[in-house]
């Protein structure tokens, strides 16, 4: 198929409609068959669940052309699943997990014009998202729901290379001990707004949120989980029953064991000890690895080891590692690739 007449490589992180959205609905206590529609505007009451109660959940993945030209998505199954376990927490009915895989492949196969070329660095990100669509004015789940796929071309979240960035613990709480930290709810970045935006007035590219309960733990960010490296090169990665489970961060550490060896700490963090570690990082769809160079805790700096120039070593396998599976350079395990076409 021949490709949209785009500045592949003048792309930032941003929206840009593309020809095709899938849309599926659910009333009378059952999903329809869905659609692909050129229509992407959303018409719902005034009165709908999603605004009056924000019960929205979503998730984010992205399409990539390989180096052998397949387009092909990353672990979409795991999107799937967090997805059906974000619903069954907000009371909205789980979209079935084969069709959502189902779902994310016809979007991208009808919009293939708009998968970037191999070696653009710009990817096609999806964005599978659910709301309570029907009035609700009494506080309880709606009855009628929607679920929705829309794809758009994005550059890559850093450009010129991934800098390491400065980042700020907060003095905000991201999750309650047994909220809904653990889950992609749209509330949960809703409340992270105002977090972020006062993190940036002062400097800051992030918050590090800390546990609620004792604030001496690490958590993660607004919108990606931490990893860091220990003095003996082991991986470390913060475990906690609010830290949203990454699909990134999961596959880093299959990637960190199985592919390099490391051994990898899954283990309550404490910020005490954040001083010690040579590398740090934060890990998500956008980016993959966004290298932390220094963590600012009121005032007082913890600056690591592999500074603010690049990243550091172990981290920068990690990267190379996994962005190599997923653009078909390295052989990836199996089940991790869904091709497209």
């Amino acid at each position: 198929m021949e490709k949209k007449n785009i500045d592949w490589a003048a792309l930032g992180f941003g929206y840009i409609k593309t020809d095709k959205r899938f849309v599926s609905n659910f009333k009378n206590g059952a999903w329809d068959e869905g659609v692909l529609t050129e229509d992407d505007k959303v018409v719902i009451s005034e009165c709908a669940g999603v605004l009056q109660y924000a019960q929205t959940c979503f998730e984010g993945l992205k399409a990539y052309t390989t180096e052998d030209g397949h387009i092909v998505c990353f672990r979409p199954d795991l999107n799937a699943k967090r997805m059906h376990d974000s619903a069954e927490r907000l009371e909205m009915p789980p979209f079935p997990e084969d069709r959502f895989i189902q779902a994310v492949v016809d979007v991208v196969k009808a919009n293939a014009a708009y998968v970037p070329p191999y070696g653009s660095g710009a990817t096609l990100y999806i964005r599978p998202y659910m709301f309570g669509s029907n009035p609700v004015i009494g506080v309880k789940p709606a009855d009628e729901y929607q679920f929705r796929i829309f794809v758009t071309p994005v550059g890559p979240y850093f450009k010129g290379g991934a800098k390491p960035i400065t980042v700020k613990i907060s003095d905000f709480d991201r999750a309650a001990p047994h909220g809904t930290g653990h889950i992609k709810a749209g509330l949960n970045y809703a409340m992270s707004l105002h977090a972020i935006v006062t993190a940036h007035n002062e400097g800051y590219a992030e918050n590090i949120y800390l546990d609620p309960g004792t604030r001496t733990k690490i958590e993660e960010t607004g919108g990606a989980n931490i990893i860091f490296v220990d003095a003996d090169g082991n991986l470390v990665v913060p475990k906690s029953g609010s830290i949203l489970p990454s699909i990134t961060r999961r596959s880093l550490v299959y990637v960190a064991e199985k592919y390099l060896g490391l051994k990898v700490d899954e283990r309550e963090v404490l910020l005490s000890e954040v001083p010690n570690f040579k590398e740090c990082g934060l890990c998500g769809t956008a980016a993959v690895i966004s290298p932390v160079g220094k963590i600012v805790d009121h005032g007082k700096e913890i600056c690591f080891e592999s500074g603010m120039e690049k990243m550091g070593p172990v981290i920068q396998k990690l990267y190379d590692t996994l962005t190599g599976i997923q653009m078909g350079r390295i052989e990836a395990p199996e089940g991790w690739i869904k091709v497209i076409e």
